[in-house]
């Protein structure tokens, strides 16, 4: 069942972004209508644990497909307004653009879904002060197999 519109967190997304598509047209296939079906689910999920960290839970993502993953993070005083990643040596999420809100921070990523399972990747972000928020990317990312109803 699709949820009504707007009841899902706000500033949250997640999109299919096809690869290698651009300016190459096959009769009769779309591949990312009948993708976005499998997404019609999938929303986004912040939730800060204790220690002021940040967990993101974006549901269900097909392997070896890229997607672009925008969520807002509440303020985080101790970062101040000023935030921006630091870099972290992984191939599989990298960080587009953090945007200030009056609500928090906008963050968008690109994720690719690289194995099957529950898969958890990290990103750093810092601002003014010595301290940084890890920000913890979960999602389960399932294969290519006849089992992809999420019913």
């Amino acid at each position: 069942p699709l949820s009504p519109a707007g009841s899902k967190g706000k500033g949250t997304a997640v999109r299919f972004t096809p690869a290698g598509t651009q300016g190459h047209h096959q009769e009769g296939t779309q591949g990312h209508v009948h993708f976005q079906e499998q997404l019609h689910d999938s929303a986004v999920m912040v939730t800060q644990d204790k220690d002021g960290h940040f967990l993101v839970k974006v549901g269900f993502l097909k392997i070896l497909h890229k997607y672009e993953i925008t969520f807002v993070l509440p303020p985080v005083p101790s970062l101040g307004k000023d935030i921006c990643p630091l870099p972290v040596p992984n191939p599989n999420l990298r960080i587009v653009s953090v945007t200030s809100l009056p609500e928090g921070h906008s963050v968008r990523c690109e994720y690719m879904a690289h194995k099957e399972g529950v898969l958890k990747e990290e990103l750093l972000l810092a601002g003014h002060s010595p301290g940084h928020v890890k920000v913890t990317v979960q999602a389960r990312v399932m294969g290519k197999g006849p089992s992809l109803s999420l019913s």
